[in-house]
């Protein structure tokens, strides 16, 4: 099972049944997301916390910022991942294709900008990680809020780019077929060739 995993020619003819960059992707923006959520609940803390007192939820400021951090962390290598996989995806994918997405862009120049996003996300997440254990180890280590509500407000910001970044890869694969999802490659009989 496994060899005709690796050996079949999948959907983009890809050397494997399921495309791995849009399974990545998810993994990628909950992490991100976890993190960001988790740092903006700690640096509220004290409004919530009676919030959190009325539900019985034994929370502590310090463990919301250690959720903020681990995720960050996980977010900043699975994301290497997430960019190498779709470059390799990318450069397999059927350039062929003819049309315009909806925001008027041709597959190649959809891929372009697709790319460049995801290099652009990449660097600002390991740059939010480096900045993110300053913080945590270094500069406020010795103080209730760990986070600087600047490095909040990138992650917001960070989000609007994943919102883009993540349109351009649904007009990759909704107006272009490239990175064919599993739903699709069931509803085709699960058989990976028939896309």
């Amino acid at each position: 099972m496994i060899v005709w995993f690796l050996a079949a020619t999948g959907a983009n003819d890809l050397p494997y049944a399921i495309p791995i960059h849009p399974n990545l992707v998810h993994l990628t923006l909950g992490l991100f997301i976890v993190a960001i959520g988790f740092d903006i609940v700690g640096a509220l803390f004290p409004l919530e916390k009676r919030v959190f007192k009325f539900l019985a939820i034994p929370a502590t400021r310090s463990n919301l910022f250690d959720v903020g951090w681990y995720n960050m962390v996980a977010a900043a290598v699975i994301t290497f991942f997430t960019v190498a996989a779709g470059f390799y995806e990318i450069l397999l994918a059927d350039m062929s294709v003819p049309g315009v997405s909806a925001w008027g862009l041709g597959i190649k120049d959809t891929m372009v900008w697709h790319g460049l996003g995801g290099v652009l996300i990449l660097t600002l997440i390991v740059a939010m990680t480096i900045w993110r254990g300053f913080q945590r180890y270094v500069w406020r280590q010795d103080r209730a809020r760990q986070v600087q509500w600047s490095y909040l407000l990138l992650g917001l910001v960070v989000f609007a780019l994943m919102f883009a970044q993540g349109t351009l890869g649904a007009h990759l694969g909704g107006d272009f077929g490239v990175h064919v999802t599993a739903a699709e490659l069931l509803r085709s009989g699960g058989d990976p060739n028939q896309i």
